[in-house]
């Protein structure tokens, strides 16, 4: 059996084309799709809607609620313990990475052709500015996090049990999901597509998202901070040995009768700057790993409900 995780938020305008796309991919894949829906403290009717719709769907179902919304992250973890397949791959609710990408995970980890396969994308139908800030955010990662990230960055994955229970296994929080699937290694095998244009709704990857998600990503996996921050401290000693050498020389040929006050001010303010900016830093990495000490759970279940495969004539009369 295959396993379909889509974490939910926000997309109850998409449901209906969302449910009659899975139908398909059921029918094509000879009823041997499991979907594991994932309610992550969604504002909307998203878990009413799908709690009424998928006792009729021909497909067996679990639809899991989270007590408030984690992230998308959290929410795949969860859909990923609950499966069941042999084979689970991850799809986006709003239908933005084609679903037949995730058909075509299923097959090369069927045989046996990598541990986990990546959806890279070679294009899209965003507009400019989201494309622009695409690009920009993964040359980022891969200039400075992590070099193997494909460059049109990664969506959508599908693995095989034996990846799924070591992924798992990173209970990290404050993480970045995909900088772990790169971190693990493994077989890898990326699938080129193309990202379609949103049709319902709005996105809820906001902006401060998006830099929170890269904050993460930096503090997990890279030292690069620390190393502009001993920079930065190298080239403020270097300033203000050449200031003050400069000074001193002033100072004794006459040029300076008394200390000037702007070079105190500038000096003061720069390294009271750096210093700023330096504790800022070691504090980021500080409170991650004191949120890795805690121990708290990722995400905490509401409920969690199950449903079997809907007779075909049950589904004919909808």
């Amino acid at each position: 059996m295959y396993s379909l995780v889509i974490p939910v938020y926000k997309n109850e305008e998409n449901l209906p084309s969302l449910l009659e796309c899975l139908r398909g991919m059921s029918e094509e894949m000879e009823q041997k799709l499991e979907v594991v829906f994932v309610i992550d403290g969604s504002p909307d009717r998203c878990y009413p809607i799908l709690k009424q719709q998928l006792a009729d769907e021909p497909y067996p179902s679990q639809l899991i609620l989270h007590s408030r919304n984690y992230g998308s992250f959290a929410a795949i973890r969860t859909g990923m313990q609950a499966a069941k397949g042999q084979y689970i791959a991850v799809m986006a609710a709003d239908l933005q990475e084609p679903p037949e990408l995730a058909i075509e995970f299923f097959r090369n980890l069927e045989r046996d052709e990598a541990d986990v396969v990546l959806g890279v994308r070679d294009g899209r139908d965003d507009p400019l500015i989201s494309r622009l800030s695409s690009q920009l955010y993964w040359w980022f990662y891969r200039k400075f996090v992590i070099p193997e990230i494909p460059e049109g960055g990664v969506d959508m994955f599908g693995c095989n049990t034996a990846f799924k229970d070591e992924l798992l296994l990173l209970n990290e929080s404050h993480s970045s999901l995909i900088g772990l699937i790169f971190w693990l290694g493994f077989r890898r095998k990326t699938i080129a597509y193309k990202r379609r244009e949103r049709e319902h709704g709005k996105s809820a990857w906001t902006f401060k998202k998006k830099i929170n998600y890269l904050m993460d990503s930096v503090f997990a996996f890279s030292d690069l901070p620390i190393k502009v921050l001993i920079s930065l401290g190298g080239l403020g000693m270097v300033i203000s040995l050449a200031l003050a050498a400069f000074t001193l020389i002033f100072r004794v040929t006459g040029y300076v009768p008394v200390p000037g006050y702007a070079t105190t001010v500038v000096t003061i303010l720069f390294f009271g700057g750096l210093n700023a900016l330096g504790l800022g830093i070691i504090g980021a990495y500080v409170w991650r790993a004191y949120g890795n000490t805690q121990g708290r759970p990722l995400s905490v279940v509401m409920t969690s409900d199950s449903f079997p495969a809907a007779a075909p004539s049950n589904h004919a009369e909808q």
